[in-house]
């Protein structure tokens, strides 16, 4: 069954396919339900442009309140899957969440290491469209800046990081297990960038799944499968040769051999963000 294409991934990566929503609480507002499957826990330090999306009112005081992923691109812009901020996740509109924070720099969660600092203004990409996942992404101006050696390159459009069979790694505090096991700790997987051929297979706009879009999207995984993104880490990255080239979107279930993760194509979309510097 298609994972909703309204899913932003809230904690444990998990190297698995993006699947449906899942309430974090019973009566709290959908998290994101992308995990990390197939994944190996990794140190915040060494990554430091890795980001979590923190809301305590909506989503309480375990792990932070974190619902999201994100990836800081300069010290005062983070770029995350517009899904993330909607109001199918939150519970209202990104506008009442008075205390929507990223936390950059911490290595677990539970604890109070790192930064956390208030999104100051929202910006969706033009040509978002809630319905088909087209173009979901968006840009977060932060209230002060983080150190300028968290953010991390971007791919431009026609990047080789894009090119068929290259090794990539997802990362994100999402669902581990499949199963609603989320980490406190940032997890990462590998998979590799897919032929658009394959995502098109896997998602040719049934009744049941989402339809793929390469102008808007890209999708990896393994063609074994086993490792993927899943519910908790949508908005997190996914990075090859040192760039940043996908934001973790949507997919059918976690870890599917025929269903790879699909991923906002950063290349295309970030450059249609106004002022994102």
């Amino acid at each position: 069954m298609r994972r909703p294409i309204i899913r932003p991934l809230p904690t444990a990566l998990a190297l698995a396919s993006v699947a449906a929503l899942t309430p974090l609480v019973t009566q709290a507002p959908a998290a994101a339900d992308s995990v990390i499957i197939g994944g190996s826990a990794v140190r915040s330090s060494e990554i430091p442009w890795v980001v979590a999306l923190s809301s305590r009112d909506r989503f309480g005081g375990t792990r932070a309140g974190q619902f999201c992923g994100g990836v800081v691109v300069a010290p005062t812009q983070v770029v995350t899957a517009a899904h993330c901020l909607s109001r199918e996740v939150l519970g209202t509109t990104v506008s009442e969440v008075r205390d929507l924070r990223v936390i950059a720099g911490r290595e677990d969660l539970r604890g109070s290491g790192g930064h956390e600092i208030p999104v100051r203004t929202v910006r969706l990409a033009p040509g978002y469209d809630p319905a088909t996942s087209s173009a979901d992404l968006a840009v977060l101006t932060l209230a002060a800046a983080v150190p300028a050696h968290y953010a991390i390159a971007t791919a431009r459009r026609g990047d080789a990081a894009y090119r068929p069979g290259t090794p990539a790694t997802v990362y994100g505090w999402g669902d581990t297990t499949g199963v609603g096991t989320y980490s406190s700790t940032l997890h990462a997987a590998r998979v590799q960038v897919q032929p658009d051929a394959v995502c098109a297979r896997a998602y040719p706009g049934s009744v049941m799944g989402g339809r793929y879009m390469p102008a808007t999207m890209m999708c990896a995984g393994d063609a074994r499968g086993g490792r993927d993104a899943c519910q908790g880490d949508s908005g997190g990255p996914l990075v090859a040769q040192g760039r940043l080239i996908g934001i973790v979107s949507w997919g059918s279930g976690c870890g599917r051999a025929d269903a790879p993760g699909v991923y906002t194509r950063v290349g295309e979309v970030l450059p249609t963000v106004a002022d994102r510097h």
